[in-house]
């Protein structure tokens, strides 16, 4: 008589094998479909913060130029600014020593935008 090592409850039908690779295969899907739909939402945070940047940047230079610091228009060397960081100037407003610029680029078909304010700290802001 043939004696049985595996208790009756740990045996598996026939029909139970190989779904561990199904089940494998199922969850790596499901992590390639995760990654896949996060990678643009992730490129625009960068893509934020690098507009952010650029926009910190181009008022910094449109005030140095309100200032008198740099020669030549505020807005212009603002947009030259953002220009060279990969954004586009949309608007640009000069009120005395006070320069507020805002930016934007396209990235996965959005338009990201950022504003910005820079000047004298005892300049006037209403």
């Amino acid at each position: 008589m043939p004696v049985n090592v595996m208790p009756e409850s740990s045996r598996r039908p026939a029909r139970d094998r190989g779904s561990g690779s199904i089940l494998a295969v199922a969850i790596v899907a499901a992590m390639l479909g995760l990654v896949a739909m996060s990678t643009p939402l992730y490129a625009v945070i960068s893509a934020k913060q690098r507009v952010a940047s650029a926009a910190d940047a181009s008022a910094l230079a449109g005030a140095s130029v309100a200032l008198g610091i740099v020669p030549g228009i505020p807005c212009a060397a603002a947009a030259s600014l953002a220009t060279a960081n990969g954004a586009e100037l949309a608007r640009c407003e000069v009120d005395g020593a006070v320069v507020t610029v805002r930016l934007s680029a396209p990235i996965v078909g959005f338009s990201v935008p950022a504003t910005a304010t820079a000047g004298p700290a005892s300049a006037d802001r209403n």
